[in-house]
């Protein structure tokens, strides 16, 4: 009587464990379609799904469109022009560029920390080699992981910085969320926490602190205006117009101008607020 009570139990208790198993299964399947907590996807991986469609101003029309301002911001008397690429300008004819006149060059390296730039080498070292003074920069997610982190890919992957004269600080490009909300879903506080955390970790192992790119309305909408980069961060102010326009709370000019998306050169068209000894200053730290 005991022994078939008890393969009773073990029937039972062998069927009640394929439902569990098959329940398990079923919630596993349902939170990857999902996107539930503890899987890539809410991890932020997942969200960076065409970093080769992803450069420097690559939301600001869309946003912004193109237009002029009243709010202007006068430059220094002299304007060094230059350009920045990523992948999706592929092999760069640097040759041509200098030629018409481009001066120093950014190229994109790296995004969250997944994505580094399957062309970065032949425009890295190519604009360095026609004469121009380089720099890289970091397509920001802040959502994916923290700044910290996405300094230390950076660095790791072509956004180092040395003193030779001809290498720019790196530069940090922060605008609007390329997969989804504007601000990444960071408070203006926490924002402002992931920015610091970028560029201090830059300055704690490169002994300069990184170039700030945005846009004065991204800025305001997403740090609240916040001013506290101005002593240390050198900002690259996106505008598509005849003027820079108003630049973020703390700034008293820009240091690089992004002024159009297309143009003379491969990429988009840049200013540097000064003459070219003045870039080789910046490019010294």
């Amino acid at each position: 009587m005991s022994h078939g009570g008890l393969s009773v139990v073990h029937r039972t208790g062998s069927a009640r464990t394929r439902v569990a198993l098959l329940a398990g299964l079923f919630v596993a399947l349902l939170a990857l379609v999902m996107g539930a907590p503890g899987t890539a996807h809410a991890a932020g991986k997942g969200n960076v799904s065409h970093p080769e469609l992803d450069w420097m101003g690559s939301t600001v029309r869309a946003h912004e469109g193109s237009h002029s301002t009243g709010n202007v911001v006068s430059p220094m008397v002299a304007q060094t022009a230059g350009m920045d690429v990523s992948s999706y300008q592929g092999n760069v004819a640097w040759s041509t560029a200098w030629n018409n006149g481009a001066r120093f060059a950014y190229v994109k390296a790296t995004e969250s920390t997944t994505y580094t730039n399957p062309y970065f080498a032949q425009q890295y070292n190519g604009s360095y080699n026609v004469g121009m003074i380089r720099g890289s920069y970091h397509f920001a997610t802040p959502n994916t992981a923290g700044g910290a982190a996405q300094a230390d890919y950076f660095i790791a992957h072509g956004g180092g910085w040395s003193a030779d004269g001809k290498t720019l600080p790196g530069a940090l490009d922060i605008e609007y969320n390329p997969y989804g909300a504007t601000c990444y879903g960071l408070s203006q506080a926490s924002m402002v926490s992931w920015i610091h955390a970028f560029a201090n970790e830059y300055h704690a192992k490169e002994g300069v602190y990184p170039v700030i790119y945005s846009t004065y309305d991204w800025w305001s909408t997403c740090t609240g205006n916040n001013s506290g980069f101005a002593a240390t961060s050198p900002f690259w102010i996106a505008k598509y117009a005849s003027s820079a326009g108003t630049l973020p709370a703390g700034y008293g000019y820009y240091t690089f101008w992004q002024y159009a998306d297309s143009g003379v050169f491969p990429g988009d068209q840049d200013y540097f607020n000064g003459d070219t000894t003045r870039l080789k200053a910046l490019a010294l730290g």
